[in-house]
């Protein structure tokens, strides 16, 4: 499936955090970027991020609703383009700054559920998806830890498929280094368990199929080990031994241009882009910490999620909902804005699909 250049959906994230004032900054600082995108979510509180950007004595940027995706090409500059979800919230009912709420959960997670089926049905040619907050999605009953698990569900019944058919991945992107997640949302002791010979292999497949299209060639994939030294030849465990090296083994019998298992310790820098081409493309991680701790190391604003293996584009910011500045003005949408570019270039060339 590869989209044609069309509207992006940007959804507008947990309301009681950044998500909306950072697309109201976006808008503001740069029209360019955000022409032809959309904010799937709630009027009354765009409005509301709207006016605490453009500050006291200020007229904000207007939020100009939508009925139909593609109202969004010949939006006119200087406004924020909204589709509705829901009915809008009075001033009277909007959600709490900076707090954990089963209302906030609710209208980030039917924003992100209308987008992505809009992007299903090729009504959207990339889903950009500000940030929500996974205590108030459980408050809220969603099934779901976050993005990630939602859009999966989504895209699985979408497809008439089991979502265990469907296998996505995580990645971490900035300028300088990329990381792919073997588990993400799960405890430490669970990720450990992930660590299993065919999730490492689905893993390595999914990395290579998206990166090959980005790139325009086969990537240079390094893994990361999970213990210490990787393993010190399992001195210090067994997994890079018994099921790490098998699956790289696996992948390069299938043609994949993998290495390792690589220590941890190091393999990140060895893969790290500073002004040139780093040793590797990308870094498969074993869990989500040892992955996206180096990335956002680098720098937060530089950043961009971006989930590989569905039949959709979809990339976000690499940060929270921030709820300690929420309300204040200060989020800085760089992460945002490089989500937006990066979704820009994916969905021309169908990456993920």
């Amino acid at each position: 499936m590869n989209p044609a250049p069309g509207p992006i959906a940007i959804t507008q994230g947990d309301p009681a955090g950044i998500g909306g004032e950072l697309i109201a900054k976006l808008y503001a600082v740069d029209p360019a970027l955000t022409a032809g995108c959309f904010v799937v979510g709630d009027a009354g509180h765009l409005r509301r991020a709207a006016a605490v950007v453009a500050g006291p004595g200020r007229a904000p940027l207007p939020v100009m609703a939508i009925t139909d995706p593609g109202q969004a090409l010949s939006a006119p500059a200087g406004c924020i383009p909204l589709f509705q979800v829901g009915q809008v919230t009075p001033p009277q009912s909007l959600v709490r700054w900076g707090q954990v709420q089963a209302q906030a959960g609710r209208l980030a997670a039917d924003a992100v559920t209308w987008a992505a089926r809009a992007a299903l049905r090729r009504q959207v040619a990339a889903v950009v998806t500000a940030p929500l907050h996974k205590e108030a999605l459980a408050a809220a009953g969603v099934d779901f830890p976050g993005h990630t698990e939602l859009l999966q569900a989504q895209a699985a019944a979408h497809l008439g498929r089991p979502v265990s058919e469907v296998p996505v991945r995580m990645m971490l992107a900035s300028p300088a280094l990329r990381t792919v997640l073997v588990s993400i949302h799960v405890s430490l002791r669970d990720a450990i368990e992930a660590v299993t010979r065919k999730n490492v292999l689905e893993t390595l497949r999914i990395t290579h199929a998206a990166l090959s299209a980005m790139l325009g060639r086969a990537p240079r994939i390094a893994v990361a080990g999970l213990n210490p030294h990787a393993g010190e030849g399992g001195l210090f465990g067994r997994e890079e031994v018994e099921t790490i090296a098998p699956a790289v083994a696996d992948a390069r019998a299938g043609g994949l241009d993998v290495h390792g298992p690589i220590a941890p310790d190091t393999v990140f820098m060895r893969a790290r882009s500073d002004g040139g081409p780093g040793e590797f493309d990308v870094v498969v991680a074993m869990y989500h910490d040892q992955g996206l701790i180096p990335v956002k190391y680098l720098g937060l604003e530089q950043g961009v999620n971006v989930t590989l293996g569905l039949p959709l584009v979809r990339t976000s910011p690499d940060h929270g909902t921030a709820f300690d500045i929420a309300g204040s003005g200060r989020a800085d949408p760089s992460s945002l804005a490089q989500a937006v570019r990066t979704a820009r270039s994916l969905r021309t060339l169908g990456a993920g699909h």
